[in-house]
């Protein structure tokens, strides 16, 4: 059986939902191709940054997202060892300041948000499809995928193939496109938990103390979700059965007012460790094809950029597919280079954020309680971080300079 589309999309996640619900908004037919049949928790991709929530608005899928179990914290408290409770808390930041408009972050369950982008953009008139195997892309002048769904293989043509897959992405690999990776420099894990309700739900968490770096956003309801940080070295430390009551014991913080709420939560979803990495791609395309999201590279989860970097893509590619009638390779040059740009500033502030918040030498634990007094007494120091709540574009190259994490590695 043969079929035909303007856009066949590979991946029904974020990525992919959105992508599908903005074409076929617009009056594009859509094809979506996922394997899964329930979406799961993945342990990442749970939190947008306020610039990921204006690229969210831009595109109109804000309020399909906060409708899905969408919750705004709305201070951000510095934690952590050496630092003074009360303090940190009179230093909090209000996340509502910092775009016009957009009232914080938002997080979200992955799954809820993939099921309600799968809903769109099946009311906008896309074809989605469930259970979808062995995927054969053919990129160049006649784009089209080959797939198994219900048993019988199917031909879909289209005017353009997009790879949403996610980080080990088929398509990525169909195409040819190569993908450059940094070095790991620690482990990052995540875990959700409930019947947190006496965690104040306003408030999101990040600081070190220890030999680990801990995070916390609130999902309301009580729901919680958990990360952390730690050396490369203790591969093992939250493996086998033991994992998630290990990762619990690890909040229990003395720097932290009420962290025996979140230590004594209720697991709600698995625990998971990946070694922090960036990954990326200087031209995501091919004569046919784009990729978008994780399968056009990512960002390290430090600095949890994940969702607002796809929202940027989606936005981003749309608007130039919208804007012509020719969808030709060349129409992704300006993606590329914008994407390529913004990728680097990303992995610079992860790579500054990784520094500062997760070695955990004494030297480094120094070197955290210098760099809170010098950003007190010099607010512009570590500027670039700022690019992770406004938007990596919104600042000037040389905030983003490799003489800054010089300067970090030397106040150890």
């Amino acid at each position: 059986m043969e079929t035909s589309y303007d856009a066949a999309i590979v991946g029904g996640g974020v990525a992919g939902g959105a992508m599908a619900t903005v074409l076929a908004r617009a009056g594009h037919s859509v094809l979506v191709l996922e394997k899964s049949t329930v979406y799961r928790d993945l342990v990442r991709g749970e939190w947008i940054a306020p610039w990921g929530c204006l690229e969210a608005n831009r595109t109109g899928l804000f309020d399909t997202l906060f409708a899905a179990g969408g919750h705004h914290p709305v201070r951000h408290v510095e934690y952590g060892a050496g630092i003074d409770p009360a303090e940190a808390e009179a230093a909090s930041l209000d996340m509502t300041v910092f775009l016009p408009g957009i009232p914080g972050p938002l997080c979200i369950g992955h799954p809820a948000a993939c099921d309600a982008l799968n809903v769109s953009a099946t009311a906008a008139g896309a074809t989605v499809l469930r259970g979808v195997e062995d995927v054969r892309v053919q990129a160049g002048p006649s784009p089209s995928v080959t797939y198994l769904h219900d048993g019988a293989e199917q031909t879909a043509k289209a005017r353009l193939v997009i790879g949403a897959d996610g980080r080990n992405s088929s398509v990525r690999r169909q195409l040819g496109i190569g993908l450059e990776r940094g070095e790991p420099h620690h482990f990052f894990s995540g875990m959700l938990v409930e019947g947190a309700e006496d965690w104040p739900e306003d408030v999101q968490t990040m600081g070190s103390e220890g030999d680990v770096q801990f995070l916390a956003f609130p999902q309301g309801g009580g729901r919680v979700r958990l990360y952390m940080s730690y050396a490369l070295h203790q591969k093992s430390r939250l493996s086998g059965e033991a994992g998630p009551r290990n990762f619990l014991e690890a909040f229990k913080l003395k720097s932290v007012p009420r962290s025996e709420v979140l230590a004594n939560a209720r697991v709600a979803g698995p625990c998971n460790s990946i070694p922090n990495e960036d990954a990326w791609i200087e031209r995501p395309y091919v004569e046919g094809a784009v990729l978008i999201g994780d399968a056009a590279g990512y960002n390290d989860p430090i600095i949890g950029q994940g969702l607002s970097i796809t929202l940027r893509d989606v936005r981003v590619v749309s608007e130039l597919l919208l804007a012509s009638e020719q969808w030709h390779a060349g129409l992704f040059d300006a993606y590329a280079e914008e994407r390529a740009e913004r990728m680097r500033r990303l992995r610079f502030c992860a790579e500054v954020d990784s520094i500062v918040h997760a070695e955990f030498t004494e030297g480094a634990h120094r070197r955290r309680l210098a760099v809170r007094t010098k950003r007190a007494s010099d607010p512009a120091f570590l500027l670039g971080l700022a690019a992770v709540m406004i938007g990596p574009e919104m600042l000037p190259p040389q905030v983003f300079s490799d003489e800054i994490k010089r300067e970090l590695v030397a106040m150890a």
